[in-house]
């Protein structure tokens, strides 16, 4: 089976895995995965993450995040854009994801960043996912 939307993929592993109160995940290594990962990192909603090499591909142990009373840091996390629909944003349409509480991931000229970067540097792009 082929997969059509990896980035989907990683969301419904992460999800799930806090689901299992499961102290990290491992999901197949990309490009595009690595930043949304990094990204998550940077804003505090995972606690680390490793690259474990493998042939044929390269896997990330995701090491996620539990508040003091063991539930997950990550609320929701979305899939905004999927490949049967685009959904793009202008620099200065980008939308605050719960007022600021949450962030949104985007996929730019500029490389993949969260929606403050975008804001800065005054970029629009598509977006990937919504995370609070």
């Amino acid at each position: 089976m082929t997969m059509t939307d990896p980035i989907a993929d990683l969301l419904t592993r992460i999800r799930n895995a806090q689901q299992e109160r499961n102290r990290w995940v491992d999901i197949p290594a990309s490009t595009v995965k690595k930043r949304i990962v990094y990204i998550l990192r940077e804003e505090h909603y995972i606690k680390d993450f490793i690259i474990i090499k493998r042939i044929p591909q390269d896997m990330i142990r995701i090491f996620l995040k539990y508040d003091h009373n063991d539930d997950p840091v990550i609320s929701q996390i979305d899939r905004v854009s999927k490949p049967g629909r685009r959904v793009y944003a202008k620099a200065e349409n980008i939308p605050k994801v719960l007022n600021g509480m949450g962030i949104a991931i985007l996929t730019t000229s500029k490389g993949v960043i969260s929606d403050k970067v975008a804001r800065k540097l005054n970029v629009g792009g598509e977006i990937i996912c919504n995370i609070w």
